[in-house]
């Protein structure tokens, strides 16, 4: 299996190559993920496991694209949400939502 920096560059060679870096918006690419989220709700609700990894893995290439195109390192991005959260409290309610603590 490939490491995540591999797959990065895949990517982002297979996204230029087809010039969606050249061409599109980190807005473009917004709806693009918002299209792929719903496709993993639905995989999700009928409880289809390799719609669901399609579905997850497709929401990571537009992510990927969108961080690059707004010129943004998503590692980097990641990195600074977990430092948001890192410290957060907070409880998991009962359809599962976690509330934070104010």
């Amino acid at each position: 299996m490939k490491t995540y920096f591999e797959l990065e560059a895949d990517i982002l060679r297979w996204a230029s190559a087809r010039k969606i870096i050249k061409h599109s918006t980190p807005a473009a690419q917004a709806t693009k993920t918002f299209e792929e989220v719903k496709e993993l709700i639905d995989a999700i609700d009928i409880d289809d496991k390799a719609e669901i990894a399609d579905a997850y893995g497709d929401i990571l290439v537009t992510l990927i694209i969108g961080s690059r195109i707004a010129k943004l390192d998503l590692i980097q991005c990641l990195d600074g949400a977990y430092e948001t959260i890192k410290d957060r409290t907070g409880y998991l309610d009962k359809n599962g939502v976690f509330v934070k603590d104010v």
